[in-house]
């Protein structure tokens, strides 16, 4: 019966997500070829996670550790165990930004959207394709947008889920920039939704999500990257650890 509820559940917040999409897709298709695209296209992928997530009873929970300055750029990691993390880092991310994700998005009916407009595949098993993904995401930030990376680079596919080695693509990019890494823990979004649902279902539930200080790499060279990068694996491994 449970799991009959939680699949329900699931149906209903996929539903939920795909109407207020269909809702607001004509103006996404305006706003789309406007300059400033970034922030409205954000802005209304706001608006429909909060009303899809609402009318599910689900809700985000998020902690700052220090105030943010949003006027400047950040290459944004997080944890990912649950499709819920796209929209708790849309929610807690305050300026212009992008996702990098699976190219197997693209055929998703909502995430595909975004994905051909604002977002950056890449095909992981494809080294190219992988360059070609950070070559565009270097762009992104030298133009001001932000770029979400989940360097685990895929979602753990145990339960409950263990946090798995960072890829260190996202931390020499930050060096090789200069541009802060901005931690973002996702503490428990895998309890509500485990990864996209299928297996477990999901559930109305909060999802607290914690905001680190940015983590400065001015100072730092590319030899200095695997440092970086278990320095903030470390960081994040601890928030969930001492939840």
């Amino acid at each position: 019966m449970i799991r009959a509820l939680r699949k329900f559940h699931t149906h209903f917040y996929r539903i939920s997500v795909a109407l207020f999409f269909v809702l607001v897709k004509p103006i996404l298709y305006f706003l789309s070829l406007k300059q400033s695209r970034y922030k409205y296209i954000n802005g209304f992928r706001r608006f429909i996670i909060f009303c899809s997530t609402t009318i599910s009873g689900i809700f985000f929970n998020i902690d700052y550790e220090a105030p943010v300055d949003w006027k400047r750029t950040y290459i944004i990691v997080g944890n990912h165990t649950s499709n819920l993390d796209i929209s708790a880092i849309n929610l807690a991310a305050k300026n212009n930004h992008c996702f990098i994700g699976k190219e197997e998005l693209l055929s998703n009916f909502v995430l595909g959207y975004f994905f051909r407009t604002i977002d950056i595949t890449v095909n992981r098993d494809s080294k190219i394709s992988s360059f070609k993904a950070f070559k565009t995401a270097g762009e992104r930030l030298k133009n001001g947008v932000s770029v979400v990376i989940f360097p685990e680079a895929t979602i753990p596919k145990d339960y409950p889920p263990e946090m798995i080695p960072f890829k260190n693509g996202a931390f020499r990019l930050a060096i090789d920039l200069k541009i802060p890494i901005l931690p973002i823990t996702s503490m428990n979004t895998w309890k509500v939704l485990w990864d996209t649902g299928s297996q477990l279902g999901s559930r109305p539930g909060i999802c607290d999500i914690f905001v680190h200080k940015p983590v400065e790499t001015a100072h730092l060279t590319l030899e200095d990257a695997e440092e970086l990068e278990q320095q903030v694996h470390h960081l994040i491994k601890h928030k969930l650890e001492s939840a």
